[in-house]
């Protein structure tokens, strides 16, 4: 029976020969992972156990991460409290997969998951955070849960009733113009798909232009698949992938690739010419509003993102740097950096990017998610417009249903933030 990627992780997981689009099984995990809402996860573990007078013990602490990214630093007593009952949990049961807030080992939790290691080809992750399907890039089946979900994952050890995912095969091919990236690709396929478009499927990635690209590109379009309403994104482990678990993530012993068959089925086939495509903006207040840049160039922005889950990279922030080096950030327009880990801002720092970041005017912030979620750092006043590099623009998404978000790489978040407008990057190259 020929397979999917998809396909071939959730029949090993789930101890089958082979599984079909549409059949319902409960497959093993290989990693569980929180962030703050961890604290939610512990309050529906405890539930679990409450009333059989066992004492609640978690399957297995080996495979449970949990990374404080979201409100970092606390922002209130609240938070703080809810990161003090975490602390005090992980303690207790032994997970060492734990990254406090610290400047040596913290960071944004689909960033810390991928240069530590934690996540291999074939694996099945959970996460309680939708843009867990990032992890997808490593060849992984990665996807969203909720916290009751989560607290019987830390209980059996699988996850329940996931049914079989039906499969898109995006197929790229073409190199990618100057100016162009991994962030212009994602926002272009959203916007043919929709925000509905992939609902329950996974998007599996191919072709000569996703083979090209680094671990950060394919990061960058996984974790937006789920903007076009998928369960996950994948891309195929190859090479590159071996690549950056071997060097980058430290990663001993064999990797072993999970591929298609040859004669697998898909449920549609979507092909695209890299070599057409221009930088893209994603404009209110919907992630599939996507226009190139052209059509809104000249906007006013007032506040300038780079960073994030998406776009906090160290080839993200050296592309930024690369556009604003020796010139300055626009009177009026203000402009956040937030570095994706602890290890990626150590070193922009040594390879001298937040120094030209700075000294053209740019903040650059402690690593986490920052304004992204709305809650924390960098929120928005009424009636202002916000460039972001992260990927989420909904009414309200940075704090206030009064302002705009428009979504952008960086190369196009560093141009406009010299003029104060949405600018084509490629005019300021």
């Amino acid at each position: 029976m020929a397979s999917t990627v998809v396909e071939k992780i959730l029949a090993r997981a789930s101890g089958r020969a082979a599984v079909a689009a549409g059949e319902v099984v409960e497959p093993a995990v290989d990693l569980a992972m929180s962030h703050e809402n961890a604290a939610l996860v512990v309050n529906q573990f405890h539930e679990v156990f409450a009333g059989t007078g066992r004492e609640p013990r978690l399957w297995d602490p080996s495979k449970i991460a949990i990374i404080f990214d979201h409100r970092v630093p606390a922002e209130s007593p609240k938070t703080a409290s809810n990161q003090k009952k975490v602390r005090e949990f992980v303690a207790r049961h032994g997970i060492a997969r734990f990254h406090d807030i610290r400047g040596d080992e913290g960071g944004i939790c689909h960033q810390i998951l991928p240069e530590n290691g934690y996540v291999l080809p074939g694996a099945v992750v959970v996460g309680t955070d939708s843009h867990t399907t990032s992890h997808g890039a490593l060849g992984a089946f990665a996807f969203g849960i909720g916290a009751t979900e989560m607290a019987s994952v830390w209980t059996l050890g699988v996850a329940l009733n996931v049914e079989v995912p039906r499969t898109l095969k995006v197929e790229v091919s073409g190199a990618l113009p100057s100016g162009v990236g991994a962030k212009d690709l994602i926002l272009h396929l959203v916007g043919l798909l929709t925000a509905e478009g992939a609902n329950f499927r996974v998007i599996e990635f191919h072709g000569e232009t996703i083979r090209a690209l680094p671990t950060s590109g394919r990061l960058t379009l996984c974790n937006m698949t789920v903007e076009a309403g998928a369960t996950s994104g994948i891309v195929p482990a190859d090479g590159e992938t071996v690549r950056y678990l071997c060097e980058v993530a430290g990663v001993a012993g064999p990797i072993e690739p999970v591929v298609p068959d040859a004669d697998a089925a898909y449920e549609r086939t979507i092909e695209i010419d890299a070599s057409k495509l221009v930088p893209q903006v994603a404009c209110p207040h919907t992630v599939d509003n996507v226009k190139p840049v052209d059509a809104v160039a000249g906007t006013r922005v007032h506040q300038i993102v780079i960073g994030s889950c998406t776009n906090g990279r160290l080839d993200d922030i050296a592309a930024a740097a690369a556009i604003l080096r020796g010139r300055k950030v626009a009177r009026g327009t203000r402009m956040l950096v937030f570095p994706a880990s602890a290890r990626i801002y150590q070193e922009a720092l040594e390879a001298g990017y937040v120094a030209d970041l700075m000294r053209a005017g740019a903040v650059v912030m402690n690593s986490g998610c920052g304004p992204c979620l709305g809650v924390h750092e960098g929120a928005l006043g009424d009636g202002e417009v916000a460039l972001s590099t992260t990927n989420r623009n909904f009414k309200g998404r940075m704090g206030n249903p009064k302002s705009e978000v428009y979504l952008c790489s960086p190369e196009v978040a560093a141009a406009s933030a010299i003029t104060g407008v949405i600018t084509d990057p490629r005019e300021e190259a």
